[in-house]
């Protein structure tokens, strides 16, 4: 069924003339002719920008979120394509009241006026997946609520659908299939998606996050538990600016530069600190509170994409990072092969002179001149040689650093996001391997240490004996696998044996069959 939505893709791609975006390519100019005649009838007085914005829209919420990572690149995109793509945001056609109310209704098993004391009918913002609308309870607390789109889970399921099949397709057919891991990504992204579909899923990310940050550095809505269910969530409402009206931020006094930077600490606070951060971090989910006690503090909304990471893979990308910061690119080099991420074998020496050179100009531009997403598609590029593995669990976390990128630079484009990041992560990175992590790592396992500790030597003459015998053990393994080979290579003989005997068989048949019917 899904292949009728490929189908379906396409037809609408061409139909918007999307077409206009590969016509730079020479050989699919003879092919881009025949749309033209094909496609006489479709409209295509509308700009470019405009036409993709409208495409991604009748395709549905997958498209939709594509677009919105794209809007966050400025310093990637033409202008006319990215201001038309940041309309994605929150301004996605809503679906209609008479909708919500039924889908609330069903939800709660009762009547809209029963569950809420007020419920403004027109959506304050309607994204891919759901939209929100301004209410009250029946206490007259002030709220905000989520619902989904009808049969949005349907429509999903296609999209993946297809996107599994093209991940195999790349996987089966491309020597990079295996470097890339296709389908381990899109099994990733589906399973975020899929999270999207379950809003008693994205209250508690809320909550989690809420209570990571209880010091409000980052204010984050309280989630009202009586009023959520799969399709419905319900929680504060919060009072702020989008954090995109730049200019409307200066004039209620905001300092547009300390935000830029706390943008950018808060990310890898949440990343470094916590191990769980906010993984769908575009401009139309963040504002800035203007009023009360918290002015100039950002709020998150949206929390249905949220990423999280190992300690190990913490320890490496804080490694990574702060070994750029310091041009130690041997150090970058080492961390890439201790992790794994490139083969065990790989030439220290040259992984190290490809890094530098990717990497060394950028430190001799000025600030506002580096874009960490051009570095790191460079260091994409330079992975093909090195047979770089993709880590699945940090495909999130590289889309919102671009995310991270592209806001900070439309509210300060001198920023610089390794600097701005660097005494954190200095912070985090002594935490980890100094005194304090030691003292830390004592706390945390004392309780077991103080437990086993009765039992240690025992377990350690268990240890020991086991040893012992593993080392008397050694010449009978030794010659239990020698019989093994033998046995494996007697087999061998005897397959090969049996074919020969079979085809002699044959070719007996054969000449008897020429014989008695004088074939020849």
């Amino acid at each position: 069924m899904h292949y009728f939505r490929l189908i379906y893709i396409i037809f609408v791609a061409l139909r918007f003339g999307l077409d206009d975006f590969i016509h730079e390519h020479a050989p699919l100019r003879p092919l881009r002719k025949l749309i033209q005649i094909v496609f006489f009838w479709r409209n295509r007085q509308q700009p470019r920008g405009i036409r993709l914005r409208l495409a991604l829209e009748k395709l549905g919420p997958i498209f939709v979120k594509f677009g919105q990572v794209l809007s966050t690149r400025r310093d990637l995109l033409p202008p006319d394509v990215a201001d038309e793509l940041a309309k994605l945001q929150d301004q996605v056609p809503p679906f209609a009241f008479a909708e919500v109310q039924k889908s609330i209704e069903a939800a709660f098993n009762k009547p809209l006026s029963q569950v809420y004391g007020q419920f403004d009918e027109t959506a304050v913002a309607s994204a891919s997946v759901a939209q929100v609308h301004f209410a009250h309870l029946l206490d007259g607390q002030e709220v905000a609520v989520k619902v989904l789109r009808p049969n949005i889970g349907a429509v999903i399921s296609q999209d993946l659908a297809i996107l599994k099949s093209l991940a195999w397709l790349l996987q089966a057919v491309s020597a990079e299939g295996k470097r890339l891991k296709p389908q381990e990504i899109v099994e990733e992204f589906a399973r975020h998606t899929e999270h999207e579909l379950d809003l008693t899923l994205e209250a508690a990310n809320c909550s989690q996050l809420a209570r990571n940050f209880k010091d409000k550095w980052l204010l984050i809505p309280e989630v009202y538990w009586d009023y959520c269910r799969k399709e419905v969530m319900t929680m504060q409402r919060m009072h702020g600016t989008p954090v995109s009206q730049i200019e409307v931020l200066r004039a209620k006094g905001i300092n547009i530069t300390k935000l830029a930077h706390d943008g950018v600490e808060i990310f890898f606070t949440q990343v470094f600190r916590d191990g769980f951060f906010h993984a769908d971090m575009h401009p139309g989910n963040i504002q800035v509170a203007t009023e009360g006690e918290y002015v100039g503090h950002y709020i998150a909304l949206d929390f249905g994409i949220m990423g999280t990471l190992s300690e190990t893979d913490k320890y490496y990308l804080a490694r990574n990072f702060l070994a750029f910061f310091n041009r130690d690119y041997r150090d970058v080099a080492m961390a890439h092969i201790e992790s794994g991420w490139v083969p065990k074998d790989t030439n220290v020496d040259e992984l190290e002179t490809s890094i530098r050179a990717i990497c060394e100009p950028i430190f001799n531009k000025p600030l506002k001149d580096i874009s960490f997403g051009r570095t790191l598609l460079s260091l994409f590029q330079m992975s093909r040689r090195f047979g770089v593995v993709i880590q699945p669990q940090l495909v999130m976390l590289q889309k919102t650093l671009l995310n991270i990128e592209g806001l900070g630079r439309d509210l300060d484009p001198n920023i610089d996001l390794w600097q701005s990041a660097k005494p954190f992560l200095k912070r985090w990175m002594s935490e980890q391997v100094g005194w304090r992590s030691v003292a830390k790592t004592l706390k945390k396992e004392l309780p077991f240490i103080l437990k086993t500790a009765p039992q240690m030597p025992r377990l350690v003459h268990q240890l020991l004996s086991q040893q012992t015998r593993s080392e008397q053990d050694a010449p009978l393994r030794a010659s239990i696998d020698e019989l093994i080979q033998a046995q494996q290579k007697q087999a061998r003989w005897q397959k090969r044996l049996t074919l020969a005997v079979l085809l002699l068989l044959a070719l007996q048949l054969l000449g008897l069959l020429i014989v008695e019917f004088k074939i020849i």
